[in-house]
């Protein structure tokens, strides 16, 4: 196989999916002995995907400004001096520099242009690059259709959908955490001890779901469930006023005792293992939805909103967790049936890491031929 240069392209390296994957990718890619380089504007992962044998290059290319392409210049040089195999954009501001950069380029020149579409973005001109690639990647078949729907300019058989992957190491079949980290938890948050805990993961912004999941907190508290909910996720700037209306809406209903919001959490893993039952109540559609998987495979129950790529990996892995889209009512019965009988996902290595690092890295060699 051939030794590889591939640089990815996303915003910035703090906390999220798209920035999960890029450092899982870098770390396959060094794994298998190729050169992996990633341009962004920087952020708190950087440290870790260095640590990892990645290389980084600090570029702002993360403002969705017209000023932004006064970095196609300084990018296309980074391409010149580099010489990648493939070049891999995987958010939009980063995929028009990437893109505009790489066509003034000889063709001769060029590194192979890969895409991977990694949400359901609005329809028009400015996302209709993500679908620019030799390849796009879809991160699951919800995703392939919004393509396929959207923009047919863009070819059936240039689609590959390659699910967003979880390691078994990393979140393991009843992992346990450890007596210091639970010695913490207890110490942060006693209002949960004796209770079964309900958490709904994500960040704090409106479609997340989290009035649903406080109404459904309401229900249980007032049918004298032993419940306390749990709200993991940070707020960022611009979604302080909605933080607050929670906050409010929480008080309102008297349930400030039965649910916490933890704010932005690093420790997903304990956090689920110490769940009861997970949700995910998007009121859009997901791309994808890591978080289900990752409490799949830790063991722990997930209830989800049957639609987009949440609906999907709950087919694949705990289809018992599906409630029709909106169904409320249901909503309540399926948590009630599950407190009442509980039912644990079975060990799955669907839609695994190594699954995704693998088929990512194939697209690359088929590519460079």
């Amino acid at each position: 196989m051939k030794k590889l240069t591939v640089v990815q392209t996303l915003p910035a390296l703090n906390a999220g999916g798209v920035e999960r994957g890029t450092l899982e990718i870098g770390r396959a890619l060094v794994a298998a002995g190729h050169r992996s380089i990633v341009i962004s504007s920087g952020g708190r992962l950087v440290a870790q995907l260095e640590a990892e044998g990645s290389e980084h290059i600090t570029l702002p290319v993360h403002r969705k400004t017209l000023s932004s392409l006064w970095q196609v210049g300084a990018f296309r040089h980074i391409i010149q001096d580099l010489q990648p195999d493939i070049l891999h954009a995987r958010s939009r501001v980063p995929a028009w520099i990437a893109w505009l950069a790489w066509r003034k380029l000889a063709p001769n020149q060029r590194p192979h242009f890969v895409t991977t579409v990694h949400g359901l973005y609005s329809v028009n001109f400015y996302s209709a690059i993500m679908t620019k690639g030799e390849k796009v990647i879809a991160v699951s078949h919800t995703v392939k259709d919004y393509i396929l729907k959207n923009y047919p300019h863009c070819p059936a058989e240039r689609i590959q959908v390659i699910y967003r992957g979880v390691s078994s190491q990393e979140f393991p079949y009843n992992y346990q955490p450890s007596a210091t980290w639970l010695a913490q938890w207890q110490q942060d948050y006693p209002q949960l001890q004796g209770k079964t805990v309900l958490t709904l993961p994500g960040r704090i912004t409106r479609w997340k779901g989290q009035r649903e999941f406080i109404e459904l907190i309401e229900q249980l508290v007032s049918k004298n469930y032993a419940v306390h909910g749990l709200i993991v996720g940070g707020a960022e700037a611009k979604k302080q006023a909605y933080l607050e209306e929670l906050k409010q809406l929480i008080a309102a209903k008297n349930l400030s005792a039965h649910i916490s919001l933890t704010g932005h959490r690093s420790d997903m893993r304990e956090i689920f293992s110490q769940s009861h039952l997970t949700y995910s109540l998007s009121t859009d559609p997901e791309a994808f939805g890591r978080t289900a998987l990752e409490a799949l495979y830790i063991g722990t129950p997930v209830i989800g909103w049957n639609h987009g790529g949440v609906g999907e990996t709950l087919s694949n892995c705990y289809p018992q967790g599906r409630v029709s889209f909106g169904d409320t009512d249901s909503l309540l019965a399926k948590t009630e049936q599950l407190l009442q009988s509980p039912e644990r996902p079975q060990p799955t290595n669907a839609l695994s890491l190594r699954l995704m690092c693998d088929s990512t890295l194939a697209i690359y060699q088929q590519l460079v031929g």
